[in-house]
C-alpha cells in the first residue's frame, strides 16, 4: 500500500480468519477474509473468480455460533489472488455483528466510535 492510500484510509482493517462465500449473479464462489474493516473487507480465492471491478456482490462471512454477516458491495481492486470489496448498505443485524467483531479486534473505543463516525459521514 502506498503512502497516499494509508493516509486516505480512515478505517482499521483487522485481520481475521472467518469461512465466507462471495455470492455474484454467476453463483457463489468459497473465499478466505484476509481482513475486514467496517467498510469492507479483502478476500482471497485459490481459483480465479470472474469478477471486474465496479462489479456487485455479497459477501456472506460466518462466525462462531451460526453467527452471518451478510455484506453486500461492490469490487473495489483486484490484486492477483485477492479481491478488495467495499460494503454497500447492510441489513442491521449484520452491521451489529460486524460491530461487534471491529470492537472486540480494535480493543479501543475510542477509536472504534471514531471510525462508526466517519462511516456515518460517508
Amino acid at each position: 500500500m502506498t503512502e497516499s492510500q494509508n493516509e486516505r484510509r480512515r478505517f482499521s482493517r483487522i485481520r481475521f480468519d472467518a469461512g465466507c462465500e462471495l455470492h455474484t449473479p454467476k453463483g457463489p464462489a468459497e473465499v478466505q477474509l484476509v481482513d475486514i474493516s467496517l467498510r469492507g473487507a479483502l478476500i482471497e480465492s485459490a481459483q480465479p473468480l470472474k469478477l471486474e471491478p465496479g462489479e456487485t456482490a455479497e459477501l456472506h462471512i460466518y462466525l462462531a455460533n451460526d453467527i452471518l454477516i451478510r455484506m453486500p458491495g461492490t469490487v473495489k481492486h483486484i490484486e492477483g489472488e485477492q479481491y478488495g470489496f467495499v460494503a454497500g448498505d447492510m441489513e442491521i443485524e449484520s452491521v451489529s455483528h460486524l460491530r461487534r467483531l471491529v470492537e472486540l479486534n480494535l480493543g479501543d473505543e475510542a477509536l472504534l466510535e471514531r471510525e462508526l463516525e466517519a462511516m456515518l459521514d460517508n
